[in-house]
């Protein structure tokens, strides 16, 4: 498999490209429309035909770079069907499997950061979006956030994978870029270490977090998938 994790400095966001060498077939795990640019260059270097961009979520912090990919290369956008984004080509369930030449991938639903979130499972690692961070989680505030339904979607969807699971998250603010789904039970101060429901929403109830910067731009170019007049190509 080709592996690349890329990282947008503004946001802290992760996009994770994945490709199958042998049938060149290629997708993009959360792509930000600054960044379409370095995509399709790095595409063309791999010898790389982009088939899918997968979102883990509507996102509140960039504009994704679905829409610029679909009309650049041909791509098709992929969400969960509660994410509330109907322009994507492929809205999805839970269980979904998305076969990308000899790359199987398997989308699992783990809402609670927002209504529509997914988390993308391969045999060895899993791409966990806003549902799980290293050390951490996503925010539960807005986007119908529901903090003991992430307790849940974690718990269930994401700890139940094999210990040595990679952990890819969507976004990182600390300089951290892989972790194992062993490490995050352990050790993540929010929802490791048998936390319970209970304290898991009191935590998440005392955040008292700062309102997105860019959620009234990308919101709803997200609902579009990324087509805004403010949106630049990369």
């Amino acid at each position: 498999m080709i592996f690349r994790q890329l990282f947008e400095p503004d946001t802290f966001t992760y996009t994770y490209l994945l490709g199958c060498p042998r049938g060149g077939r290629a997708v993009l795990i959360d792509p930000v429309a600054s960044e379409v640019g370095l995509y399709t260059s790095l595409l063309e270097q791999l010898a790389l035909k982009l088939i899918y961009t997968l979102e883990t979520h509507v996102h509140a912090d960039h504009i994704t770079g679905s829409g610029l990919l679909r009309e650049k290369l041909g791509s098709k956008s992929v969400v969960h069907r509660d994410a509330g984004a109907p322009c994507a080509d492929l809205l999805i369930t839970d269980g979904v499997l998305l076969q990308i030449g000899d790359l199987d991938i398997e989308a699992r639903y783990t809402p609670g950061h927002t209504s529509g979130c997914v988390s993308y499972v391969m045999n060895d690692r899993v791409f966990t979006g806003d549902a799980l961070f290293i050390g951490g989680s996503g925010r539960t505030d807005f986007q119908q956030g529901d903090a003991g339904q992430l307790y849940d979607s974690v718990q269930e969807k994401l700890f139940s994978l094999p210990p040595d699971t990679l952990v890819y998250p969507g976004h990182d603010y600390n300089g951290n870029t892989v972790s194992t789904i062993k490490q995050e039970m352990a050790k993540n101060p929010r929802l490791g270490n048998g936390i319970t429901r209970e304290a898991f929403i009191e935590i998440m109830r005392e955040l008292k977090l700062d309102y997105p910067k860019y959620i009234d731009q990308a919101l709803p170019a997200n609902q579009s998938c990324g087509h805004t007049e403010s949106v630049r190509q990369g």
